[in-house]
């Protein structure tokens, strides 16, 4: 496979560059997406326009970001992140320490709420100070290794947890307080279970149908929804629809894709239309559900990538119709830009590195309503960048 690079289309000022993609992509299956040249003749493909002075700097109280497990856009625009501070390295914790060993640095709290100039409004949640490996907070419940965000249409904040034995999706005010937690932690059962999770990586809360999506998970392959109130458990399913199995099937990019969603089910979003897509993240895949798990289409991107995966998470574009969809891709280390309509390839952009617009390992992806579009890195690059859409090319 060809791995496109980023082009420089020009500098547009100190701190800020364009970026689009070039070259040509690895072709989807031709049974289930059309040619990705003429996608991009008809319908253009977005360009974006890195902000270095997004978000704000330096932070408050010396924070610093560990590895970003999960971000979500809330209705005013301001970007929810959640990450590891566990995961902040010891040089980067010498303030936190007891006594301190130097001025810089603590990390940030778990959850972290942005305004759109990139400055933050607030920080919480955790696990106990007291005793953070504990998997508790100082509150009593559950919390697992951070993994997943979503801010629903009444201002709360659902959270999920990766690592062996997380359980539980935990529901919280605005503020941090507990609404109600569901599952206990190293209690689940499968994917047979409909009261515990398996790591759930990804959350979803439909407003209209007041119900809420879980990419479960890391343990578990399986898309479940329950009540948004209450935590009942309402339906489940696995790829194309099928009843999920427990296990996991070694990944072969020369056999015909699974029947089963690869571990892990990374994450779980909806359309405007009331589609719902799911990230088979080992799979290297996107599979696209009505929401009573009816299977509609699939796309396989970058096929051959083996490891952990090519398919970490997605965002749609800002436009009524929602025309573009982002994946971003952890392994290879970019940002891929499709046809929402069709999962066609039209491009892609980033390149691996340390330095502003390149990645680390792509883990989490936003768009605000202006279409400007939040990269959140995991392990290597700990931290969130901003690309401020300037229009379809």
């Amino acid at each position: 496979m060809t791995l496109r690079s980023v082009t420089l289309i020009g500098w547009l000022g100190l701190g800020s560059w364009l970026v689009a993609g070039c070259g040509t992509p690895s072709a989807p299956p031709a049974s289930t997406s059309p040619d990705a040249a003429s996608m991009a003749d008809s319908d253009g493909i977005p360009v974006f326009e890195l902000d270095q002075n997004w978000p704000k700097r330096p932070f408050p109280n010396q924070w610093v970001f560990g590895n970003v497990a999960g971000m979500a856009m809330d209705a005013n625009d301001h970007l929810w992140v959640i990450h590891r501070p566990l995961s902040v390295t010891l040089s980067n914790d010498y303030a936190a320490l007891d006594p301190p060993a130097g001025e810089c640095c603590r990390p940030f709290p778990a959850i972290i709420e942005f305004d759109p100039s990139g400055e933050v409004v607030q920080a919480w949640g955790g696990p106990d100070p007291a005793a953070p490996e504990s998997k508790r907070t100082a509150e009593g419940y559950d919390w697992p290794r951070e993994h997943g965000l979503f801010v629903d249409h009444d201002g709360n904040v659902w959270t999920g947890g990766a690592e062996p034995g997380a359980a539980t999706v935990t529901k919280l005010t605005g503020d941090g307080q507990l609404i109600f937690q569901k599952g206990a932690f190293g209690q689940s059962a499968g994917n047979a279970d409909t009261e515990n999770f398996g790591s759930p990586a990804g959350i979803y809360v439909d407003a209209d149908a007041n119900e809420v999506y879980v990419a479960d998970g890391y343990e578990n392959n399986r898309v479940i929804v329950l009540d948004a109130d209450t935590g009942a458990f309402k339906r489940m399913w696995g790829a194309y629809g099928n009843e999920p199995l427990d296990g996991d099937e070694e990944y072969d990019p020369d056999a015909p894709p699974s029947q089963q969603l690869r571990l892990p089910v990374h994450c779980v979003e909806l359309s405007r239309d009331g589609l719902v897509y799911v990230c088979d993240r080992a799979g290297n895949r996107i599979q696209v559900f009505r929401k009573d798990g009816t299977f509609v289409q699939e796309g396989i991107v970058a096929p051959r990538t083996l490891g952990f995966g090519a398919a970490f998470d997605i965002a749609f574009s800002a436009d009524p119709d929602q025309r573009f969809l982002y994946l971003g891709d952890g392994a290879n280390k970019k940002v891929w830009i499709l046809r929402r309509d069709t999962l066609a390839i039209l491009d892609s952009f980033g390149t691996g590195g340390q330095y502003a617009g390149q990645f680390a390992i792509v883990h989490a992806l936003e768009t605000d309503s202006q279409g400007n579009l939040y990269v959140g890195e995991t392990v290597g690059g700990d931290r969130v960048q901003k690309f401020t859409f300037m229009g379809v090319r």
